[in-house]
C-alpha cells in the first residue's frame, strides 16, 4: 500500500504584519548607515509579500491594549520587549527572552495545526496516532513540543516521539521521510508530523544585508500532516509519498546558515543563494526523478519553498515552469511569507484541495492522477525534494 499524506492542517498567530508598515519601521531605525534605508526599502518592496503573521503583538499596525486583571495599569504589559511604539524603536532582547516567548507561544501553534490536521483526516482520530514527529528551528525547550502534543491530544504515554531541530527551511522533509519509513515498516501506523516556526522572534535592526533580507521575508506559522499507509475512504484526495531525496550543493555553505547569538538566532541568507539554487537545481532533481523514471515535463504540480521571490523566479525560469504551476508557492509567499519548515506544507495543502465539480455530462471522467514535486532549500546549502502522486481514493 502507498504511504500517503491524508490531510494537512495549519495555524497562524493572530497578529498580522503589513509589509509597507514594517518596512517603514525598519528603515526609520536610529543608527543605520546612509545607504541602509534605501536598501531596506528596495528589499522589502521587492519581496512579493503583502502580509505576514507574528506572535509579537507589538509589531502589529495597531497598539496593543493589555489592561491588568484588576483594571489598573499593567507595568509588565506596558514595558515593550521587541518594539517600542512610542519611540518607534526596534529593541534587542536577549536570546533567553526571545526563547521564553517561544516556550510560551509555540505550543498553541503546534497543537492547533495538529488538531486541524486530525479533523481533516477522514476515518482517523487522535486515538489512531501511533507516532509524533515535530519540527522547529526557532526555539528550544524540554520536555518539548512532541511531549506536549501527546499530552494535549490525549495520546497514550507509549506514543513514539521524535523532534527534528535546527534544520531550517527544509526540516519538513526529514520529518516526512521518517514518517514514510515508519509506515512502510508498520502499515497500520499513523504518524502526525507537525512543523512550527516563530521566525519573527529573531528579527533585528541592522545594516547587514543578510539581516535585512531575513527581516523582509520571515514569518510565524505552523502546519501538520497526517501520514499513514491505511487506505483512505473513497473520494478522499491524498498525496502519496513516492520518493524523497536530499542533495548537498557543491557551494553555499557560507551563504545560508543559522547560528545562536546573544541577541537571538543569527541568519545568514546571502543574495547569492538564488544563483546557487538556479545553478544546481537540475542536478538536485536527478536522483528524485530518476527513481521514478520521469522528467520535469511529467510533473504537473509543484510546491517550491518560497525562500524569497528571487528563488521562485530562478527555479521557474530554470525548469521552465508555468505561472499556474508556481501560483501556490507565490500565493503562500504573498500572504504568509517564509515560515521556514512549515511553509512547504502550506503549499502542499493547496494541492490537497478537492478538484472543482466537473461540468454536467463529465461526471463519468475518471479522477486524474497527477505527479507533484515539492522542494525546499536550507543551510548547507541543502536541497530536499519529494515526488508525490495526487490521487482520489477509489
Amino acid at each position: 500500500m502507498p504511504v500517503s499524506i491524508r490531510s494537512i492542517g495549519t495555524a497562524l498567530p493572530p497578529t498580522v504584519i503589513d509589509q509597507p508598515h514594517i518596512r517603514d519601521v525598519f528603515r526609520s531605525q536610529p543608527g543605520l548607515g546612509r545607504l541602509a534605508p534605501r536598501l531596506i526599502g528596495a528589499v522589502f518592496d521587492g519581496a512579493a509579500i503583502d502580509t505576514r503573521h507574528t506572535v509579537i503583538a507589538e509589531l502589529g499596525a495597531e497598539p496593543v491594549a493589555e489592561p491588568a486583571a484588576d483594571g489598573g495599569p499593567d507595568d509588565d504589559a506596558a514595558t515593550p520587549t521587541f518594539y517600542d511604539r512610542a519611540e518607534g524603536r526596534i529593541l534587542s532582547p536577549t536570546t533567553g527572552v526571545r526563547n521564553d516567548v517561544y516556550v510560551a507561544e509555540s505550543p498553541d501553534l503546534f497543537a492547533r495545526a495538529a488538531e486541524e490536521a486530525l479533523v481533516g483526516a477522514a476515518g482517523i482520530t487522535a486515538a489512531d496516532v501511533t507516532h509524533v514527529v515535530t519540527v522547529s528551528c526557532t526555539g528550544f525547550f524540554a520536555p518539548g513540543p512532541d511531549y506536549l502534543l501527546v499530552r494535549r491530544l490525549g495520546l497514550p504515554a507509549t506514543t513514539r516521539r521524535l523532534h527534528i531541530g535546527f534544520m531550517g527551511c527544509y526540516g519538513a522533509f526529514p520529518a516526512l521521510r521518517s514518517a514514510r519509513d515508519t509506515c512502510l515498516a508498520d502499515p497500520d501506523a499513523v504518524v502526525l508530523v507537525v512543523c512550527a516556526e516563530l521566525c519573527t522572534l529573531h528579527l533585528r535592526s541592522s545594516d547587514d544585508p543578510d539581516a535585512i533580507i531575513a527581516s523582509s521575508v520571515f514569518a510565524d506559522g505552523a502546519a501538520a500532516a497526517v501520514v499513514t499507509a491505511r487506505p483512505a475512504p473513497a473520494g478522499e484526495t491524498v498525496l502519496d509519498l513516492d520518493v524523497l531525496e536530499t542533495v548537498l550543493t557543491p557551494v553555499g555553505e557560507d551563504d545560508m546558515a543559522w547560528s545562536i547569538g546573544d541577541q537571538g538566532f543569527d541568519m545568514v541568507l546571502s543574495s547569492y543563494v538564488p544563483h546557487i539554487v538556479e545553478e544546481n537545481i537540475d542536478d538536485a532533481l536527478v536522483p528524485l526523478l530518476a527513481a521514478e523514471g520521469v522528467g520535469v515535463g511529467d510533473v504537473t504540480r509543484w510546491a517550491v519553498h518560497p525562500g524569497g521571490r528571487s528563488i521562485l523566479d530562478r527555479v521557474q525560469q530554470r525548469l521552465g515552469l508555468s505561472d499556474p504551476q508556481m501560483a501556490p508557492s507565490r500565493e503562500v509567499l504573498r500572504t504568509r511569507g517564509n515560515m521556514s519548515s512549515a511553509t512547504v506544507l502550506f503549499i502542499l495543502r493547496e494541492h490537497l484541495l478537492p478538484d472543482a465539480v466537473p461540468d454536467a455530462g463529465a461526471a463519468d471522467v475518471a479522477p486524474v492522477r497527477e505527479r507533484v514535486c515539492a522542494m525546499a532549500f536550507g543551510p548547507g546549502l541543502t536541497v530536499e525534494t519529494s515526488l508525490l502522486t495526487r490521487r482520489v481514493a477509489a
